[in-house]
């Protein structure tokens, strides 16, 4: 049963085998080259003691970065139009964007102040109208401590907005030096 049909499926069949190798060795090499870079920023956030959640965050990011890289030029390696898949990609991150841009912001608010550390743990904060002790800086609220109650204050608010940030001195013991 000789088809024009299964002609052309053999003959496409036929042009993709000598591709898959080559595609296959390309993804491996973006793998191999992500867990590579993931490496290195874990490595240089160690030396220049970064917050390891803004370290282990840049290293995932970066990793699956060069996999998405690799997936669609192997993908193109094989001989599939990625154009349309390229195109769709965009549309698909600039509706996400658009609809997680609050998500994103608190999470780059809270990357900039883990890195920049305009305040710390025990540090007392005031915001209009939030005041506090702060317990803890994550990548999208930072908390305080008010008393009887906690409060979970947007990092981006922070970020954008005057707060005034009062920090716990050391005592010193009598007749020590001064620091």
């Amino acid at each position: 049963m000789n088809t024009p049909m299964w002609d052309a499926v053999w003959k496409d069949v036929l042009l993709f085998l000598p591709r898959l190798p080559v595609s296959a060795a390309l993804l491996l090499a973006f793998w191999i080259g992500g867990r590579v870079v993931q490496g290195i920023i874990f490595r240089l956030g160690a030396l220049r003691r970064v917050d390891a959640n803004v370290v282990s965050f840049l290293g995932r990011m970066s990793r699956l970065a060069l996999i998405a890289l690799g997936t669609i030029m192997a993908i193109g390696t094989i001989g599939i139009d990625v154009s349309s898949l390229v195109a769709g990609l965009g549309l698909t991150g600039f509706a996400l964007g658009f609809a997680l841009k609050d998500v994103i912001s608190n999470a780059l608010s809270g990357i900039l102040i883990i890195v920049y550390k305009p305040f710390g743990s025990s540090d007392r904060v005031a915001m209009a109208p939030f005041e506090g002790t702060v317990l803890e800086v994550n990548l999208r609220y930072t908390v305080l401590d008010a008393g009887e109650k906690k409060v979970f204050i947007p990092n981006s608010l922070l970020f954008t907005n005057p707060i005034t940030v009062e920090t716990k001195k050391e005592a010193t013991l009598p007749g020590s030096p001064l620091p």
